[in-house]
């Protein structure tokens, strides 16, 4: 049985972990991660591309060493440096790291102060108060893991891009079977939250049975939980559940819809349906037995008397209203960003050389990228200096004298240091086209402290965007505590953008928090945080999430021409 790209992937985020807890090189770790993200992203199988005679070394981020390690995985099914990191550091440190509020680090330190080995490990230490010993975990820190530790196991969520490669290669499957006919992705997937619980897939065929039974002899397939006429529910092997429906095709534009959600979004509808005495449901929008529509999922809002509300907007804050008075807003698109403003290169943590990323983003059809390396006080990263960040500024004037209708913006990821002030001195800061701001440590000071530290970068006015404004990494580390009212107002008093970070593991802002943006004015630039030129494929992710945060191409920066844009960025 092949092994997928996802599965991969998960082993290499586990072996990540693993390596963080135990201390290992930084560079080390960030690769296995990069290369499980570019894993995640690849179009076809790991297994395909080497059955093909592929070289897996050619990808961005993988690199001989870690396309010999694919290649074994592919063979074996098994990786012997993560078997190996296992035996060293047993224990359920997995489920540790799981918990919210603790990471890679914050376990380390429990391991190496606590001896922490298991959950009940942790639960002893909270409830002895223990935890009150060490360095970096507050009241507040405390509080959050208690609260975690008392709720019951929660049903395990799935980033978007692996999500998405589950569900690309059941679906190619799926068709393959189907003699015409519809099948889709539905459910939270659809609406492109940023996790993703299961995939509730739909399908419409004259042979119902015939694609439930495909569907249980997928090869991925580790359980068959369910197998009806028209429903089938498995459990992949990488650990997500799939529940298939099929149905007639008369009533396949209610089933999206109904299978879509959310639930409060579809809870609106049926109560406008039934305002008018009619019916809503999974099988369509009826008077009676009298079926008014069902086939195109359009057709229903049409019915209903509301404009076809977006699938990233159903989730019941306001689109409704909205769609009654025909007054939804114009969603911004993938094809409106016109560049990147938060990239890497292999002058700091970045994989690529400098020409290597511009040509790449050129080839997305951008007008221009902002180089952001990071500044001097990420060591790990390779921070550029007063000095070197000189050189790299020579470096992209000889680059951009070279190129045509292309440009590279000259910049920086400054860090934020604890008191608010800047890592490297206005001088310098003064020669670039785009400062990004962000905070890379010191994440756990109180709420007032950290809040007064990001407004006071951010009145330095050679910032142009604070970047990942609440330093969140999905499921694996909450936001750090600030009061984000007061930053949004602040960045609007300033005329400081925020970023809405596209890197899977960020997304930061939230959709709320975009929401929240937008209503107070604040522009926004969508970013990758691309460390390689793969990288640069997030930006359809931070598309999906700007979406969702209601926003048009007017509340985005990098839609605009060059021109344009250096109006908004220079304050």
């Amino acid at each position: 049985m092949p092994v997928h790209n996802a599965e991969i992937a998960e082993m290499f985020d586990q072996t990540a972990e693993l390596l963080e807890i135990k201390g290992d090189n930084p560079f080390r770790t960030r690769a296995y991660r990069r290369a499980a993200r570019v894993l995640e992203g690849l179009p076809k199988s790991a297994a395909a591309m080497l059955s093909a005679g592929e070289d897996l070394a050619e990808l961005p981020g993988i690199g001989h060493d870690l396309a010999g390690k694919i290649a074994s995985i592919v063979e074996t099914g098994k990786f012997d440096v993560l078997q190996s990191l296992k035996r060293e550091l047993p224990g359920d440190l997995g489920e540790i790291v799981a918990i919210p509020g603790l990471g890679p680090k914050r376990v380390k330190v429990l391991i190496d102060e606590l001896g922490v080995r298991s959950i009940e490990d942790v639960r002893r230490a909270v409830k002895s108060g223990r935890l009150n010993e060490l360095r970096g975990f507050g009241p507040k820190l405390q509080k959050n893991i208690a609260a975690a530790l008392a709720k019951p196991v929660a049903v395990k969520r799935f980033k978007l891009p692996f999500a998405e490669a589950e569900a690309t290669a059941l679906i190619e499957w799926l068709r393959g079977g189907l003699d015409g006919g519809q099948v889709v992705v539905a459910g939270s997937f659809r609406r492109r939250r940023d996790t993703v619980g299961d995939l509730d897939v739909l399908a419409t065929s004259a042979n119902a049975a015939a694609v439930g039974d495909r569907l249980a002899h997928y090869e991925n397939v580790a359980q068959v939980i369910a197998h009806g006429p028209t429903r089938t529910t498995v459990v992949l092997r990488s650990g997500i559940q799939v529940d298939l429906r099929v149905v007639e095709e008369k009533s396949y534009g209610a089933a999206l819809l109904y299978f879509t959600g959310s639930k409060a979004h579809n809870i609106a509808l049926r109560n406008i349906a039934v305002d008018r005495g009619w019916k809503l449901n999974e099988y369509g929008l009826f008077s009676k037995t009298r079926s008014i529509a069902g086939a195109p999922e359009a057709e229903i809002y049409k019915k209903l008397g509301l404009q076809f509300v977006p699938p990233e907007l159903r989730e019941d804050r306001g689109e409704i209203a909205l769609a009654q008075k025909n007054a939804l807003p114009k969603l911004v698109q993938l094809s409106d960003i016109r560049g990147d403003l938060h990239v890497h290169s292999n002058w700091s943590d970045g994989d690529a050389p400098i020409a290597e990323m511009a040509q790449a983003a050129r080839a997305r059809g951008y007008e221009y990228m902002a180089l952001t390396d990071h500044s001097r006080r990420v060591t790990v990263a390779h921070g550029l200096d007063r000095a070197r960040l000189l050189r790299q500024i020579r470096e992209v004037d000889r680059l951009n004298g070279k190129l045509r209708g292309f440009t590279v913006l000259k910049g920086v990821e400054v860090d934020i240091l604890a008191d608010g002030s800047l890592d490297l001195p206005d001088e310098v800061l003064s020669r670039l086209d785009i400062v990004v701001a962000a905070v890379h440590y010191k994440f756990d000071l109180p709420r007032d402290e950290q809040t007064e530290r990001i407004i006071r970068a951010m009145d330095n006015p050679r910032v142009s965007v604070l970047a990942h404004p609440t330093g969140r990494l999905i499921e694996e580390r909450g936001p750090y505590d600030i009061d984000v009212d007061r930053v949004m107002k602040a960045a609007k008093e300033r005329g400081c953008c925020l970023e809405l970070n596209a890197e899977p593991d960020r997304l930061d802002l939230t959709d709320v928090a975009a929401k929240a943006a937008k209503a107070l004015g604040v522009k926004i630039a969508i970013s990758t945080d691309a460390h390689s030129t793969a990288g640069l494929a997030y930006m359809r992710y931070g598309v999906d999430q700007a979406r969702r945060g209601w926003l048009e191409p007017d509340d985005v920066i990098n839609t605009r021409p060059l021109r344009e844009l250096k109006k908004l960025i220079r304050r």
